[in-house]
């Protein structure tokens, strides 16, 4: 069975720099149309379940906003 991840953000935190965006090799994440509290547009997961868990977008975030935990079989 293939593992599945769920992603989880600090949209607050988040200023957009799109490192995160740039760091992931699936194309699983993008930029939120809405703004957060700051005035930026966060990073989302425009297809998390592409998500392989590689963390890479987690390592590349500098303000540490991202998040991956991997789901049990039936965990949402």
């Amino acid at each position: 069975m293939k593992k599945r991840f769920k992603l989880v953000f600090n949209s607050n935190k988040c200023k957009g720099c799109e490192l995160c965006v740039n760091a992931c090799p699936k194309n699983v994440l993008t930029l939120d149309a809405n703004v957060n509290e700051k005035g930026y547009h966060p990073a989302c997961a425009a297809n998390p379940g592409d998500c392989v868990g590689c963390t890479s977008c987690a390592l590349m975030c500098p303000d540490c906003c991202i998040s991956i935990y991997e789901l049990e079989e039936g965990e949402n």
